[in-house]
C-alpha cells in the first residue's frame, strides 16, 4: 500500500540537495532513503524521477512515495476491533485483555495482529503490521499501530526521546501509602525466556506511580512510563513489595481472584509525524477492572 507525501520547496531549502530536505523536513532514516531509491516513484521532483543527491529550487514539488506490501506469515482473522481512531498513517486500538499483540505458538491466528490485517485486508489494502505500543496478552487498553514505515519510525523515536506518552491503571496488592517513583533496572532473568527481574546489569527502568484510591488490601494506582521495559509496571510494582492484583508471574497465583493482572493502557498522547498535530486518547478502565473495584466497595 503507497503512502504519497508532498511537500512544496521553500526559500529555506532553495539549492539544497534532495538528501538534506528528506532528513532535515521529513526527517527520514537513511534505511527508508535506501528503500526510496529502489523504485521510479520513490522520490520525484515536479512529476519527474529524482536522484537523492539532486537539487531542488523554491516551488519544486517534492513527491516521496512509501511502499509497503502486506506482512508475511500472519493470518488475517476475522476479530472484531475497538477502533478509537483511524486516519491514512495511524490506528488507534482498544486491545482487550487476553489477546496477544502477535501471533506465536499457541497464538497462531487470535492475536491482535491477526484481526489487524484481516482488516486491511477487508478495506483492500496491503500492509505490514506495525504495532507502536506493545501491550502484553492480558494488558488491555490503547494501541497505536502505524499503516507504513515510515509513520512506525517517527512514533518510534518519540517514544525513544520521550515525547510519546503513555499511562496505565492498575489495581496492585497491599496498601500503598503514597505517590512514587520507581528507579530500578530490569534485564531478563537468567534462564527464561519470559521473565523479567530487577538487577545492577540491568537497563534503566523508570515508573511513576500516583494513588488513585485505597481499597482496604488493595489500592489503584495511575501509572506513567519515563522508559518502556518488557514487563516494566509488573516487575517494578513486585519489586517495592506490591505486584499487580492477578499476576500469576510475578504475584499471586491465586486465580480466583482475577484472571489476568489488572492493568489497563488508559492514556495515549503523541504527535502526528504529518500533521503535526497533538493526539491524545484517554480510556479510564477495562470493565473487569471497573468489576473488581465494585466488589470491594
Amino acid at each position: 500500500m503507497d503512502r504519497v507525501l508532498e511537500y512544496e520547496i521553500p526559500s529555506e531549502y532553495d539549492g539544497a540537495n534532495i538528501t538534506t530536505v528528506l532528513k532535515r523536513h521529513f526527517k527520514i532514516s537513511t534505511n527508508l532513503i535506501k528503500d526510496l531509491k529502489k523504485y521510479k516513484e520513490g522520490i520525484q521532483v515536479n512529476g519527474e524521477h529524482r536522484r537523492v543527491v539532486d537539487f531542488v529550487a523554491k516551488g519544486d514539488i517534492l513527491k516521496i512515495t512509501i511502499r509497503d506490501t502486506a506482512s508475511e506469515n500472519i493470518v488475517p482473522t476475522d476479530i472484531p476491533l475497538d477502533i478509537v481512531y483511524e486516519d491514512e498513517d495511524v490506528l488507534v486500538i482498544n486491545k482487550p485483555p487476553n489477546m496477544p499483540t502477535h501471533p506465536s505458538m499457541g497464538n497462531y491466528e487470535n492475536s491482535l495482529a491477526n484481526g489487524v490485517m484481516y482488516y486491511y485486508k477487508s478495506k483492500g489494502e496491503e500492509r505490514v503490521f506495525r504495532a507502536v505500543n506493545r501491550l502484553d496478552k492480558d494488558t488491555s487498553g490503547l494501541m497505536a499501530v502505524a499503516k507504513n514505515s515510515y509513520i512506525h519510525a517517527r512514533l518510534g523515536e518519540e517514544i525513544q526521546k520521550k515525547e510519546l506518552k503513555r499511562k496505565y491503571m492498575c489495581i496492585v496488592c497491599g496498601d500503598v501509602e503514597h505517590d512514587g517513583t520507581v528507579d530500578a533496572p530490569i534485564r531478563r532473568a537468567d534462564g527464561s525466556v519470559i521473565n523479567r527481574i530487577v538487577a545492577p546489569d540491568g537497563q534503566r527502568a523508570v515508573t511513576h506511580y500516583r494513588v488513585i484510591k485505597r481499597y482496604r488490601e488493595y489500592t489503584l494506582l495511575e501509572m506513567e512510563l519515563e522508559t518502556g521495559r518488557t514487563h516494566q509496571i509488573r516487575v517494578h510494582m513486585a519489586y517495592i513489595g506490591h505486584p499487580l492484583v492477578g499476576d500469576w508471574l510475578y504475584g499471586t497465583e491465586n486465580h480466583n481472584i482475577a484472571k489476568r493482572q489488572m492493568l489497563h493502557s488508559c492514556y495515549l498522547c503523541f504527535t502526528h509525524p504529518i500533521t503535526g498535530q497533538i493526539m491524545e486518547f484517554k480510556d479510564e478502565m477495562a470493565e473487569d477492572m471497573r468489576a473488581f473495584i465494585e466488589k470491594l466497595s
